[in-house]
């Protein structure tokens, strides 16, 4: 089992949802950064379980130790290693799990692969609790970012048939993304917010649950980060956001509206802006031949429903080897959407400081 990413920047995610602790280590980060520990509790507070009825009533307070490559809040250039304690467990919920698993969750697969030796419990290595670290990782590389202009954002573009206003791709500001980065719910219409609220409480009072995707933007990327055939912007930010668990599609740019649109369509022309050369449009989301191209970089990513629900589902029991009603016991979000837009902008955050060291 690898859990490990990145060439310049190498993060490692270790821990389980039930066990004790979970946490990241991050070698190759450059000494002398000044780290602002309040943002990065924003992030973690974002992502944190237990804040309303959208997500699961685990309570977990997040709250990150970090117990190596920092002094006084400042890089040392060691590896930096943070521990979060899990306080919240209740491990009994899962027993059935072993011999039943949950429809299109990682269970069976991990059975299979891991001899049944997996941790099952709230989903072991498999949960979503682990996007806490990898949001830890993202918060400290986007004050790096930061400080090379660089800044990341996202709000939620859709939760079932509500959706939200889009980013106008070829116009998007830091001060824009950083508003959307300072809020738990974010929206660029306020509007949609409580639709999107009022979609998932109707998919958790009918003991079910409700997909989405995630709009993510990045500012101020210099022209020509990235390459051409194995080390694109696209396969590398891909990469880690497809590490994040219920992400099931992701696009740049138009994505698959491409598919409907001829080459006068989708092409981004170019022009001269304060001196510079521009694009006019940003049809291709701020990524050509694998490297940027000085427009803001723009993805969409689609999470599917949380698979853990309170519907009777049919299953099969590993033991007997017959067909069985699976009821799932436990804490479950309802939408993990909501939750995931600092996990998504965390993702992307350590891809492009990786691009760019």
């Amino acid at each position: 089992m690898s859990s490990n990413f990145g060439d310049k920047i190498k993060l490692s995610i270790f821990g389980e949802s039930h066990g004790e602790a979970i946490g990241c280590v991050i070698d190759g980060l450059p000494s002398g950064i000044k780290l602002d520990l309040d943002k990065i509790y924003v992030d973690m507070a974002r992502r944190a379980p237990g804040r309303d009825k959208s997500s699961t009533p685990r309570l977990e307070k997040d709250i990150p130790h970090i117990i190596s490559g920092v002094i006084d809040n400042v890089t040392t250039g060691a590896p930096l290693a943070m521990l979060i304690e899990n306080t919240n467990t209740k491990s009994g919920d899962y027993s059935n799990l072993m011999t039943v698993p949950r429809p299109s969750h990682s269970d069976y697969p991990a059975f299979v692969k891991y001899g049944g030796n997996n941790d099952i419990r709230g989903g072991g290595h498999f949960s979503a609790r682990l996007t806490a670290p990898l949001v830890f990782a993202g918060a400290v590389a986007k004050q790096i970012l930061e400080q090379k202009g660089v800044t990341v954002g996202a709000h939620i573009a859709q939760i079932g048939s509500v959706q939200d206003e889009m980013f106008d791709k070829n116009n998007i500001t830091s001060d824009e993304l950083k508003k959307l980065s300072s809020v738990p719910f974010s929206t660029i219409n306020s509007d949609a917010q409580q639709k999107m609220r009022d979609e998932i409480e109707k998919a958790r009072l009918d003991c079910d649950s409700i997909g989405g995707t995630i709009e993510c933007a990045v500012t101020g990327v210099p022209v020509g980060i990235g390459a051409n055939i194995f080390s694109t912007v696209e396969s590398k930010l891909s990469s880690i956001l497809f590490s994040v668990p219920a992400v099931k599609a992701v696009a740049f740019g138009e994505g698959f509206l491409f598919a409907n649109m001829r080459g006068s369509e989708a092409n981004d022309a170019y022009k001269i802006k304060d001196g510079s050369v521009a694009t006019v449009t940003n049809h291709n989301g701020g990524v050509l031949g694998g490297m940027s191209d000085g427009a803001p970089i723009v993805l969409q990513v689609a999470l599917k429903p949380t698979p853990s629900i309170s519907k009777p589902q049919q299953s099969v029991n590993l033991q007997t080897m017959k067909e069985e009603t699976l009821v799932i016991k436990g804490r479950h979000d309802p939408c993990v959407v909501p939750r995931a837009v600092p996990v998504i902008e965390a993702a992307v955050a350590v891809g492009i400081l990786d691009l760019m060291m």
